[in-house]
């Protein structure tokens, strides 16, 4: 799920904080297809890659699976045919990723608001497929909470000064003032993988990011390019389970061994940091992003 992450801009919540301190600090906004075109390409090389280092490194503990093609017919078949409500979030939900590919273009709507209004309808009583009650049990509440407090932390950093007294530290001790915009893509993004190591989310550090691109004296750099690029980077939580939610969630299942995530992520993020360069001196460098 973290390689597309990066692939789509409402797949991850800190992909709309990013978005959001972008709009306040640079005035400018990316659309969701934009986005798409940006990063998809990136997520479905990524993709491939994940299919051949899983194989690889964790092959599958059978060639074919225990009981065949029943086992997989008979959950389909106990399951039935589609309720209204699993009709009626289907449509919604259809009708949303329409509204999120045609901002900008059809409408005028951010991917926020469209939303918003979406999550009503799934609440709303006559129309929507289920209530509050229901619901409030299966929300995620600490992970909104550590978006929160990212969002309160980064709005912070830029209200106060200090995301740019830390980025003039961090461009003088780096030596970023005049490095050429793909050496800086290397650089941040390489500090920004280390960084996530000890956190769920470093969406706070966006702002810094912002801030330290700013500082930058490279002719030519392209500050709001170059933050979308470096927070695709905020995704790559590959190496441990507590670098992100779904990461989380899915250790929780006891099916593998953190040792296993390690492995595996190390590999990935190598793989995911060594594309990033080769997009930023390719795909990106010729949308103008670097």
């Amino acid at each position: 799920m973290s390689v597309w992450n990066v692939g789509i801009k409402t797949a991850a919540a800190q992909n709309m904080v990013a978005a959001s301190f972008l709009q306040s600090e640079l005035s400018q906004d990316i659309t969701w297809l934009e986005w798409f075109i940006v990063a998809a390409p990136f997520s479905l090389v990524m993709s491939v890659g994940l299919y051949f280092i899983m194989m690889w490194m964790m092959p599958p503990e059978h060639e074919d699976l225990p009981g065949g093609t029943s086992a997989i017919a008979k959950p389909l078949h106990d399951i039935g045919p589609m309720s209204r409500n699993e009709k009626l979030l289907l449509a919604i939900s259809l009708l949303l990723v329409f509204c999120w590919a045609t901002e900008g273009v059809l409408h005028d709507f951010d991917s926020s608001t469209t939303t918003v209004v979406a999550v009503a309808l799934l609440f709303l009583p006559g129309i929507g497929v289920m209530d509050w009650k229901s619901a409030n049990p299966q929300i995620p509440w600490g992970t909104i909470v550590l978006f929160g407090v990212g969002i309160s932390l980064g709005t912070a950093l830029l209200q106060t000064g200090a995301a740019a007294w830390l980025a003039e530290i961090a461009v003088d001790r780096f030596g970023l003032s005049y490095l050429s915009p793909l050496a800086v893509l290397a650089a941040v993004a390489a500090f920004l993988i280390v960084i996530h190591l000890g956190f769920a989310s470093a969406t706070a550090m966006i702002p810094i990011v912002i801030a330290v691109l700013q500082q930058v004296e490279t002719p030519g750099l392209n500050v709001f390019g170059m933050t979308i690029l470096l927070q695709f980077v905020v995704s790559f939580g590959f190496i441990l389970p507590v670098n992100s939610p779904q990461a989380m969630v899915a250790h929780g299942t006891g099916t593998f061994l953190v040792r296993d995530f390690v492995r595996t992520g190390l590999a990935l993020t190598v793989l995911a940091y060594v594309l990033t360069l080769i997009f930023g001196a390719t795909y990106w460098r010729w949308l103008g992003y670097v």
